[in-house]
């Protein structure tokens, strides 16, 4: 689903990471990480139903801030879709 040029989250707003062959991605959608991939490969599958909150510099909240992003109701197997932010 991905190509190469995109970039991976990885919670180091300074670092990026590139898709790795092997690995389960699905796409970031709205809020400040928006557009990234994220790995999912070993993500467990409470949070796979559930959603996820990645830490984020960007958000509303700054440094320590969290973002949460949740499967897409319509794509769930490829999207993940921005909730809010959270201190």
């Amino acid at each position: 689903m991905s190509t190469m040029d995109e970039r991976v989250y990885c919670g180091d707003e300074g670092h990026v990471v590139r898709p790795t062959p092997g690995r389960v991605y699905v796409r970031l959608a709205g809020g400040p990480l928006d557009g990234q991939l994220l790995d999912i490969t070993n993500l467990p599958d409470q949070e796979r139903t559930d959603g996820v909150l990645l830490a984020t510099d960007r958000g509303l909240f700054g440094v320590g801030g969290r973002a949460l992003y949740s499967p897409s109701g319509t794509d769930p197997d490829n999207t993940f879709v921005w909730d809010g932010d959270t201190p």
